[in-house]
């Protein structure tokens, strides 16, 4: 096996998308305070770690299968750990089930302190996680990616963290899960041509790529109108317009979009990872709304 460095395993993982697994958990920790929830610090911290392991192995499973498939080659445009021939294809596999192994051994334990209801949160999310390539190639991926990346770590997390589902949290998973689905779609939209090639058929390629332009800037925008609708009904405090900043990279984000039918797939190169950088500040953004409205107000 050849000899890599550590910053070549972890580059492997794509760190830099780790934000749409980390914050649905810290944003669900800091709703279930502001709500005013006896949160489980130690275990909220454990399962936002676990919940990274389980992505990072997602990453390095679906660079695998694409590779395989054909449908990461050299030439286009994403992940390079193989296309660029740094890993071989049996380094990539053995490192994605060393991680799934690690996560899930995370979970097992998780599961021994919190309860049975937790194993089957991460019995979900390793079979969505495991199945991610074949849904992606029959036009499911974004359905996996929002159930995997908002709805059972939003509903988990709850559990976990209060030892109870809170179902007042799934206010969360609209505006977390859409945007981090835009990152995917974004992906997938820019991908179009080199996955017809592929032969595959992604939920981006059926709606074509003017219709798709639109949902992305559907997917980064109404999270803020989500957000203040929620303001008005109560169920976010006033101090959540914090995230409103974060809209001017949802503009930016949008106008490049929206150049790409006219333009091709080269202008959208880096979107998505243009979109996981939104999710972080938007995310953060919420997330210190919701502490500081409940600590100083």
């Amino acid at each position: 096996m050849r000899k890599h460095g550590f910053k070549a395993w972890l580059i492997a993982t794509r760190p830099w998308s780790f934000p749409a697994s980390a914050m649905p958990v810290m944003v669900t920790l800091a709703y279930l305070y502001w709500l005013g929830s006896d949160v489980n610090w130690p275990i909220g911290v454990w399962t936002l770690l676990s919940i990274i392991l389980f992505h990072a192995s997602g990453n390095v499973w679906s660079d695998y299968y694409d590779f395989k498939k054909g449908v990461d080659r050299e030439g286009t445009i994403g992940a390079t750990s193989l296309t660029s021939g740094e890993f071989t294809p049996k380094e990539i596999k053995r490192f994605a089930m060393l991680l799934l192994v690690v996560a899930s051994l995370s979970g097992i334990a998780l599961v021994a302190v919190t309860g049975i209801a937790t194993l089957l949160f991460g019995i979900a999310g390793v079979l969505l996680t495991v199945l991610y390539p074949w849904l992606k190639y029959n036009a499911l991926g974004d359905l996996d990616i929002f159930l995997t990346y908002s709805l059972l770590p939003i509903l988990g997390t709850t559990y976990v963290a209060t030892g109870a589902i809170d179902v007042d949290a799934l206010w969360l998973s609209l505006p977390i899960g859409l945007i981090t689905v835009g990152i995917l779609h974004s992906n997938n939209a820019r991908d179009i041509e080199h996955d017809k090639v592929a032969g595959i058929k992604t939920f981006a390629m059926i709606v074509g790529k003017k219709v798709s332009a639109y949902i992305y800037c559907l997917e980064v925008i109404l999270p803020f109108v989500w957000i203040v609708t929620g303001i008005i009904i109560g169920v976010f405090p006033t101090l959540s317009l914090l995230v409103i900043p974060a809209l001017k990279p949802a503009i930016d984000n949008s106008l490049k979009v929206l150049r790409f039918p006219a333009e091709g797939g080269k202008i959208l190169k880096g979107i998505d990872e243009a979109t996981a950088k939104l999710q972080l500040i938007f995310s953060l953004l919420l997330t210190l709304s919701l502490f500081a409205d409940k600590l100083f107000l």
